[in-house]
């Protein structure tokens, strides 16, 4: 509220009023002081009167008492002396007579008490009453409250008769209060005294009227303007008595509208109190807002805000027949804030849904229903009466009415609303619920929609941003409602409006723009944009708008370019994006849903322009609002698409050109492409720029360096657009073909760039871009010409480029047959499960396509580079062969080398198993005969098998023959070398018939020859046996030597002894590399990575290395060029280590360290390439570090197996039997030295490989961690997401695989080292490599549950009970790990368990607490935690049904207690006594900054139980167990904690959180309220912080009050009434006062805390206990014992009343809290008697209760406001000649004239920090002063700087707070009290 109204009008007091020229004034000082000393009478008179008073200081017990007090007092009263009319102690007399009218009472009591009250006024006269007015009326303001009838008359008639003959000034200051005590006798409107309550209280208007034309320059009728102004503060602030006041206003308000005949138009000027103000309105209306309107306004907004609906209805009604809309009070005179104010508040009447409020909300909105008998006066043409008959004409009447007169406020409060910062949601939802409320009606809503659409789209955007999803979920559920109550037409304007302005945004506008796009996209994404006009029509119209924007934008000039920033840019194309996603492909198809309202005649014939489609668009928005039945959409559907895929096209092409605008690239391909697919055909692309750009963007640039290909992005766009145009079937009509042919070579090239091994990003997805331009070249086998152009290119020698090496070449099409295949038949991995990752939103490169034959593109090429392995002593030749070597897919090589040298559909589908070659079948199996190329690829055949591998010849001899594409099938079981040899011995057997056969016949023979010897030499031929080819080769012999073939002859015979041979070879079964190590045995206690150890084996001598060797290798494996050597690195390791296997332990860790140390780099190298959008150099493939894991995993393999056969030779070393004596003894002594020297070394060899194991473990568990559980997916690039997934995939199963390995070997060590990681990693919620050590376990062949818990236990018992564990099962301690790590981590790894893995683990986990209590001295430290773990259990075995669950819960109840007793024995009573370890004990339990916050809570027991507590029901089962388990927690825990003397320092959050768990259990509060009364009662309680106090004390203490209610009683019982009785004399009595005073203080304090901590309203039957004590105390003086020094705790203990106690029950305190609030403010002023009552404290809690009464204000105090401050708006708008009567501005005037003038306080009273988001706090802020402070300052500046200002300023505060309407901030009063109470400095002593 402003000082100043509306219209900068001001208060007109005259200079002379005020605080700066004070007129003198009565002193309320007892007139009868002198009296006493002058008349004998008078003391007499006196003397009775006090001892009638006397007798009411005795416990009043039954209402007979009260009566008799009253007669008594009476009786002592008329006994005055007739000359004197004075009462003595009137102010003792006024505080009994308004204790009397008590409400609890009965009515007789009242009425003797109205007795009294009319003896003592009509003694005092009128004189008297006026000056003691403030005395005796709060007594008598609260009656009708609560009034019998009987008692209601003679109230009237008191009132009537004494209070309303006052004069004027004496009435005025109480008017609010008259007016308040008045308002309940109209709240029943048949009741029999209505009339006269309506009478008097319209009375009290003429009373106060009165003076008021005599000291104002106002009309003459302007008397009424004071009583309305108090009657609307009244009605504002006391919502009990709203309901008379709504009588009141039916009944007397006046009409605030222009009367007829006079002039409407009022102007609102400065001199608005001037009789021209009221030229328009009635001199009584104008008195109702003068002269602050605004209390009228905020009169009617509270009782539209009212609870009650018929007080809503009431005012509604008050608003359309006393103020309607176009009255000129609410449009010319109050402010625009007030008419929204009151607008918002008739607009919340909606949100009820209660349609007698929304039919008359309706009436004031669109003014009063037009009758009959009004439109028949009114002459109407034809057209005006046929909307008459419709009704429009009265429609449209009333929403101009509404248009005029309330849409504009409307609008503004709505938006108000919507625009507030608030984070509750139910207060963000309000205003969509209004909103829709409001549309019920089409006057209101047509006009308030499109206004505030937007903002109320923007609200909800906003709060997207900060709210959780559930808040977020309530507020969209109205605004969803809401915007699918909006017209179509409406929303998409408004979008298009938000695009608009958008793109018109200047370069200082880019932030304003970026959000409106933001919020268009929220829109699209969020709410039902799918109606069928809307899909059809109006999203195609927005994104024609939004794309001419784009395209405009996109052809300008740099500098313009640069107004709209890149990210403004990509969210308009993502934007686009959901638009052209949301058009279905019938929105283009049919002709009649965008262009039926277009005739024919007017669709253009020539291409619309850009400018032209905006306008229109425009106008469709802007003008009509995209209504459809008012206007046909501005465009046909043709004109559309046709833009639509212009202007995606010329996107696309700038995407393309701009090598900046990589991200946009997809989007804009997205469009274009989903645009193709939906728009029919057309030529609209052709002429454009498209491939140009094409061919624009894959030509190198200046901007790029030599050889670095075109952004990826942009390739793969390309390749999208041209895919879905062949596929669409609309290539032909878009682009030539013949273009799209010429533009394929150049496309190829790019692509093969990509596919280089040092560029690894994109590797599948540059597979599937050629897979696509094949699918789309079809038949035409382009893309295998330009393959085989790359591969068959000559390496220059002086080219350094790596485009053009066919080494390089061949490297790429290993990728891409690798990938190729891989795509055919994928790896499935059953044990692991892939993070699901979003897919790319190109269409058409989503799904991987390569599933048609390979050949069709791979055979030319492949044989290409088989063309390699005749060049030997090339770099190709040892990459081709090294390729085939290891190549998994050698078999898919295979078969297609044999499909055209040998006929595979003439083989049968099933082979004889021992019959000969030659006589099989009649028809004998031939070779083809018709050209040179069976010879080619035969030859290809024998090149493969001259440089074999292993893997080759297994291939052989387990792959199977496929047929051709003729004859698919398999041929049954035949592997493929038994298909060769008898393919060659066809070849063989064959003769030549033709002259071309005899021409290279001889030459097919001899290398069918070759390949037979080849294949019969392999170490896996036994099975060709069976075939018996000695037979036929021999007889081929024959036939060579009569043809005389003596070339021939030699091999031959060489081929027939290799297959003599094979009768006598056993057949030796062929195992796959890679299964090498599943056929290792699990029976071992520690496995080898090869083989089983033989202990009988003599080991193979080695010799010592040259030092030069294992720099070498080091060098080797950390070099960056080695990445494509790696394999032969790592197989010459392989060769090298049996050669020095003494010496691998030596040279063990630092090759390993070199070998994880390059892995690191490279996988660093792969997250960074995989992350970023570019890269700027090359980088190793992901090859390279499964290189590097081949080789950590040969040296570990073949170091363990060394140390397996040394350990084995050690335990074989006995020393032999010696005789005895001192010779035996001797040599036993030898023996016994050499042993232990050997096991040392055998030691030192075991540690060696368990770091090098402990380094492999972390960096495998990187690289798995990395690609299964990488938690930054969303950076990943989208456009390499497929090899993403590829090169994820395989590193995370080789780094599986490996550990697997090496948890076969070494689970115990391997399981430590996982442990550390774990331990490491921090937090395990917020980590990344905790649950990944918890996952990686799950998934382990050799970490199963029952493995793993028991390999827990080992490791536990390795480091506390050593002497317990075989030393099989010891753990070597080379983990740097505690027994509380491991314990911690054995939780975390249980919980992740299954519940069904309890039936695996049950039999370990209780035999090892079972060997914990056996002996608990070693396990100490981890007691507590195995009290979680037990707990654990016990939930796990609850959740399963296996076992005996009675017998098992029963076992783990008793293993619970047994460790709970364990845990305090070995940790006695009193651990926590020490104040230093609590302090380390609460920074563990809060959690503050340590990464092992897991394993330290292992010994903090109390944490522990904390979370224990709330299972103990299931973990104890019965009542019994239960309260023992209580007990002893309290009795070894809470107990000792609470007596400690370094309490309550060592009381930390864990322990109070677990009294509250511990409080919360049923039937144990007998085990732990004592020790929390204990600590309660201790002095040392209130030297707590009052913040740990509300945070973590207030929960249990409240627990505490619950379990017995008598917890008040107590304290009270303890608080000492003063007495003045045995006073004695010395410093004996001072220290006894003391005593007194202290012991009083904290009792006061104890129940101010109690007050605080319980349930509102808990203590209502203690209440009568609590205020007899209280005014015990009040009567205690400076010299009684206790003292007034502990008046400060009584206040503030009624402080506490009041924020705990509903008002209703606080009615008997007024009267005593009002008596003692005067006489503390009066204490200051000088020379006071009651001045050395009230200390400092006492003085500020005195006006801290006051100001927390102001603050809260109560009903009934309402009444009493005025004894204080000045409650009406003379505190704003004082009069002429106005004196202070309020006690504050009164003490404060006084103080001003006095007193010196102190320098501002620290703490000095502000006003401008209390208001808080509308909320009403206290005043006087003084939080920045101590309390020590406040005691030790001298009273006269503790008035000057802190008090005189509060005084001075609380009336102007309280009004502008009321003006504000704000609620009061209950939670900075509590938390202020609590500070006081908490506050040591103001103790005593």
């Amino acid at each position: 509220m402003s000082l100043e109204p509306a219209g900068s009008r001001r208060s007109v007091s005259p200079a002379s009023s005020g605080r700066s020229s004070p007129v003198p004034r009565t002193p309320r000082r007892p007139i009868e002081d002198g009296l006493y000393k002058k008349d004998k009478n008078f003391r007499r008179y006196a003397s009775g009167v006090e001892r009638a008073l006397s007798l009411f200081d005795t416990a009043q017990q039954e209402w007979a008492d009260y009566i008799s007090f009253l007669g008594r007092l009476l009786k002592a009263i008329q006994a005055h002396p007739k000359e004197i009319n004075v009462v003595p102690h009137h102010t003792t007399i006024a505080t009994r007579l308004a204790q009397c009218l008590n409400p609890l009472l009965p009515s007789g009591v009242h009425q003797k008490t109205l007795e009294v009250y009319e003896y003592i006024f009509s003694m005092i006269g009128r004189t008297g009453l006026s000056r003691d007015l403030h005395l005796y009326f709060p007594g008598l303001s609260s009656v009708l409250t609560f009034a019998a009838l009987s008692v209601r008359a003679p109230f009237f008639s008191l009132l009537d008769r004494y209070i309303f003959t006052l004069d004027a000034p004496v009435l005025r200051p109480a008017l609010k209060s008259i007016v308040l005590c008045l308002l309940p006798g109209l709240e029943d409107e048949t009741s029999e005294d209505f009339e006269r309550a309506l009478q008097i209280l319209d009375r009290s208007r003429d009373a106060v009227g009165s003076q008021g034309e005599k000291d104002n320059n106002y009309h003459d009728n302007a008397g009424d303007y004071y009583f309305w102004q108090c009657f609307f503060l009244a009605s504002v602030t006391n919502p009990s008595r709203r309901q008379g006041a709504l009588a009141f206003l039916v009944r007397k308000l006046p009409k605030l509208v222009v009367h007829p005949g006079q002039d409407s138009s009022i102007v609102k000027d400065e001199g608005f109190r001037n009789e021209g103000y009221r030229e328009g309105l009635s001199a009584v209306a104008a008195a109702v807002i003068t002269p602050e309107p605004g209390l009228l306004i905020r009169c009617f907004e509270a009782g539209l805000s009212d609870k009650q609906v018929l007080i809503q209805r009431g005012f509604l009604d008050l608003l359309v027949s006393h103020l309607p809309l176009s009255s000129p009070v609410l449009q010319k005179i109050v402010s625009s804030d007030d008419l929204e104010r009151l607008v918002v508040a008739a607009a919340g009447v909606v949100a009820s849904r209660d349609m007698s409020l929304n039919r008359r909300l309706w009436t004031w909105f669109l003014g009063p229903e037009i009758t009959a008998a009004d439109r028949d006066s009114q002459p109407n043409s034809p057209v005006e009466e046929r909307k008459a008959i419709l009704g429009d004409g009265v429609s449209s009447k009333r929403a101009e009415y509404f248009r005029c007169f309330g849409f504009q406020p409307l609008a503004q409060c709505v938006k108000r609303m919507l625009h507030q910062e608030n984070s509750v949601a139910a207060e963000r939802a309000r205003p969509f619920r209004i909103c829709l409320s409001l549309m019920d009606r089409w006057e209101v809503g047509s006009l308030l929609v499109p206004e505030i659409f937007i903002p109320a789209m923007n609200s909800a955007f906003s709060y997207s941003e900060t709210a959780t999803k559930d808040q977020l979920d309530e507020v969209l559920r109205s605004a969803s409602i809401f915007f699918d109550g909006v017209e179509s037409g409406l929303i998409w304007s408004g979008l298009a409006r938000l695009v608009e302005g958008a793109f018109t945004a200047g370069p200082t506008e880019q932030q304003r723009a970026l959000r409106d796009l933001k919020l268009v996209k929220f829109i699209l994404v969020t709410f039902n944009v799918r109606e069928e006009d809307m899909i059809t029509i109006h999203a195609p119209l927005l994104a024609l708008l939004l794309s001419i924007n784009l395209t405009e934008l996109s052809v300008l000039q740099p500098p313009e370019v640069r107004d709209m920033s890149e990210k403004t840019f990509s969210l308009a194309l993502s934007v686009l994006a959901l638009l052209v996603q949301l058009i279905p492909e019938r929105a283009f198809k049919t002709s009649a849903s965008l262009g039926e309202g277009v005739p024919v005649q007017d669709r253009p014939t020539q291409p619309l322009q850009n400018d032209n489609v905006l306008a229109r668009i425009h106008a469709f928005y802007s003008k009509n609002l995209g209504n459809l039945d008012a206007t046909p959409p501005p465009l046909p559907s043709g004109d559309v698409d046709e833009i639509l895929l212009r202007s995606a096209a010329h996107l696309l092409s700038h995407t393309l050109r701009n090598v900046t605008a990589h991200s946009e690239i997809e989007t804009g391909t997205y469009i274009l492409v989903s645009l193709i697919r939906r728009v029919e055909k057309s030529p609209v692309l052709l002429g454009t720029t498209l491939l140009a750009t094409f061919r624009e963007a894959l030509k190198p640039t200046s901007t790029r360096e030599v050889g670095r290909p075109p952004s990826f992005p942009a390739i793969v766009s390309i390749v999208t657009v041209l895919t879905c145009l062949e596929s669409a079937g609309t290539a032909e009509a878009h682009v030539s073909r013949v273009e799209v042919v010429q533009l394929l070579p150049l496309l190829c090239e790019r692509i093969w760039s990509y596919l280089s091994p040092s560029i690894p990003k994109y590797h599948v997805e540059a597979v599937r871009c050629l897979w696509h331009l094949q699918a789309m070249t079809g038949q035409d086998r382009l893309i295998e010409a330009s393959i085989s152009t790359f591969l068959s290119a000559r390496k220059l020698q002086d080219d350094a480029a790596c485009m053009t090496s066919r080494v390089a070449s061949a490297r790429r099409f290993t990728i891409l047959w690798t990938h190729t295949l891989q795509a055919q038949a994928p790896h499935a991995d059953p044990g692991n499960k892939r993070l699901s990752r979003r897919n790319s939103i190109i269409p058409s490169m989503a799904d991987h396509t390569t599933t048609g034959d390979f050949q069709a593109v791979l055979t030319r090429p492949l044989l290409l580079l088989l063309d390699a392995l005749y060049e030997e002593d090339t770099e190709l030749f040892v990459f081709v062969r090294d390729w085939l070597q290891n190549l998994p897919t050698l078999e898919q090589v295979l078969n297609l080398l044999i499909s055209k040298p040998f006929r595979v559909e003439s083989f049968p589908a099933t082979q004889p198993a021992s019959q000969s070659a030659m006589n099989t079948s009649t028809e004998q199996p031939g070779f083809a005969v018709d050209s040179l190329e069976p010879l080619y690829y035969l030859q290809h055949l024998y090149h493969v098998l001259r440089h074999p591998s292993n893997h080759t010849w297994v291939t052989l001899a387990t792959e199977t023959v496929r047929r051709t594409e003729s004859h698919p099938q398999t041929i049954g079981s035949m592997s493929l070398q038994c298909f060769v040899a008898q393919s060659c011995m066809q070849i063989l057997s064959s003769r030549p018939t033709t002259q071309e056969q005899h021409q290279w016949g001889p030459a097919m023979r001899r290398t069918a020859l070759s390949v037979l010897q080849l294949i019969l030499t392999n170490p896996y031929s036994a099975p060709l046996k069976q075939f018996e080819l000695e037979i036929p080769l021999i007889e081929c012999v024959r036939v060579a030597l009569n043809d005389a073939e003596t070339l021939l002859q030699p091999a031959l015979l060489d081929a027939t002894l290799a297959a003599l041979k094979l009768r006598t070879t056993t057949e030796l079964a062929p195992t796959p590399y890679l299964a090498r190590q599943r056929t290792l045995s699990v029976n071992l206690s520690r496995l080898s990575f090869t083989e089983p150890i033989d202990e009988d084996a003599v080991p193979v001598a080695s010799v010592t290395p040259p030092p030069q060797l294992v720099e070498c290798l080091r060098i080797g494996f950390a070099s960056t060029t080695s990445c494509f050597a790696l394999e032969d690195w790592v197989n010459f390791l392989a060769d090298v280590l049996p050669l020095f296997a003494d010496n691998i332990f030596q040279n063990l860790i630092p090759l390993v360290e070199c070998v994880c140390t390059r892995i690191r780099l490279v996988l660093e190298e792969l997250k960074m390439t995989f992350r970023n959008l570019s890269f700027d150099k090359d980088i190793a493939p992901e090859s390279t570090i499964i290189s590097l894991m081949n080789a950590l995993e040969h040296l570990l393999a073949r170091a363990h197996d060394r140390l397996v056969s040394e350990e084995a030779r050690s335990s074989q070393v006995k020393s032999p039997e010696q005789p005895s004596g001192f010779f035996g003894n001797m040599v036993s002594g030898v023996f016994t030295a050499e042993t232990s020297h050997r096991r040392t070394a055998t030691a030192n060899s075991r540690l060696t490989v368990l770091l090098s194991f402990q380094d492999t473990i972390r960096i495998c568990f990187s690289v798995w961690s990395w690609a299964g559980y990488s938690s930054d997916t969303s950076q990943q690039d989208s456009a390499s997401l497929a090899t993403f997934n590829y090169t994820s995939l395989r590193l995370h199963n080789r780094a599986r695989r490996i550990l697997e390995h090496l948890f076969a070997a070494e689970t115990l060590e391997c399981l430590e080292t996982l442990v550390a990681i774990w331990c490491r990693s921090g937090n395990s919620v917020r980590g990344t490599d905790a649950p990944s050590v918890c996952g990686i376990l799950h998934i382990l062949d050799g970490s199963r549950p029952r493995n793993t818990i028991p390999a827990i236990f080992n490791a536990v018992y390795s480091r506390t009970n050593p002497t317990a564990l075989d030393p099989i099962r010891m753990s070597s301690l080379t983990s740097n790990l505690a027994d509380t790590e491991l314990v911690a981590f054995l939780i975390a790894y249980t919980r992740s368990l299954e519940d069904d893995a309890m039936d695996e683990i049950w039999r370990d986990c209780v035999a090892f607490l079972k060997d914990v209590l056996a002996n608990p001295l070693p396990y100490r430290q981890i007691l507590p935690t195995l009290l979680d773990f037990t707990s654990m259990l016990a939930e796990k075995v609850d959740n399963t049904n296996f076992g005996e669950q009675r017998k098992m819960r029963r076992e783990l109840g008793d293993l619970f207690m047994r460790l709970l007793t364990a845990c305090f024995t070995m940790k006695p009573m009193g651990f926590l006594q020490d104040s230093s370890q609590s302090s380390a004990t609460e920074k563990l339990s809060a959690g503050e900054s340590t990464t092992r916050e897991h394993p330290n809570r292992a010994t903090d027991i109390v944490t522990v139980l904390a979370s224990i507590l709330p299972k103990l029901q299931l973990l104890l089962e019965t009542n019994d167990r239960i309260m023992v388990a209580a007990t002893s927690i309290s009795t070894n825990i809470i107990g000792p904690t609470f007596r400690s003397k370094s309490f309550p320092e060592n009381v930390t959050q864990a322990v109070l959180d677990l009294v509250f768990q511990l409080s919360r259990i049923a039937n144990t509060s007998k085990s732990w309220k004592k020790d929390v009364g204990d600590a309660f009662n201790d002095p040392k309680f209130f030297a707590i912080p009052y913040k740990v106090v509300d945070d973590h004390w207030i929960p249990a203490i409240r627990q505490w009050i619950v379990s017995d209610k008598d917890r008040l009683l107590d304290v009270l019982s303890r608080l000492s009434a003063p007495t003045t009785a045995s006073i004695m004399f010395g410093v004996g009595a001072n220290a006894a006062r003391l005593e007194a005073d202290r012991k009083n203080q904290f009792n006061l304090r104890r129940a101010g805390v109690l007050i605080l901590a319980a349930d509102r309203d808990a203590f209502i039957s203690n209440l009568s206990a609590l205020e007899e004590k209280l005014v015990e105390l009040i009567a205690s003086t400076a010299s009684s014992s206790p003292s007034s020094a502990t008046r400060a705790e009584v206040f503030m203990v009624i402080r506490a009343m009041v924020l705990q106690i509903s008002p209703v029950h606080l009615a008997p305190l007024w009267p005593v809290v009002n008596s003692e609030l005067r006489t503390a403010v009066s204490s200051v002023l000088p020379e006071n008697p009651q001045c050395e009552t009230y200390n400092n404290p006492s003085l500020v809690q005195a006006c801290k209760l006051l100001d927390l009464l102001i603050t809260v204000s109560p009903d009934d105090f309402q009444l009493h406001e005025w004894l204080f401050i000045t409650d009406t708006i003379d505190a704003v708008y004082r009069p002429a000649n106005w004196t202070p009567v309020a006690l504050l501005d009164e003490v404060a005037e006084e103080l001003g004239s006095i007193a010196p003038d102190y320098s501002p306080h620290a703490g000095q009273v502000s006003t401008t920090s209390h208001a808080v988001a509308g909320k009403r706090r206290p005043l006087l802020n003084i939080s920045d002063v101590d309390g020590a402070d406040i005691k030790a300052m001298a009273k006269n500046e503790l008035v000057g700087s802190l008090l005189r200002p509060f005084f001075s300023q609380l009336s102007i505060y309280a009004y502008e707070a009321t003006y504000g309407m704000g609620s009061p901030d209950l939670e900075a009063c509590r938390e202020d009290l609590l500070k006081d109470l908490f506050d040591g400095g103001t103790i005593v002593g």
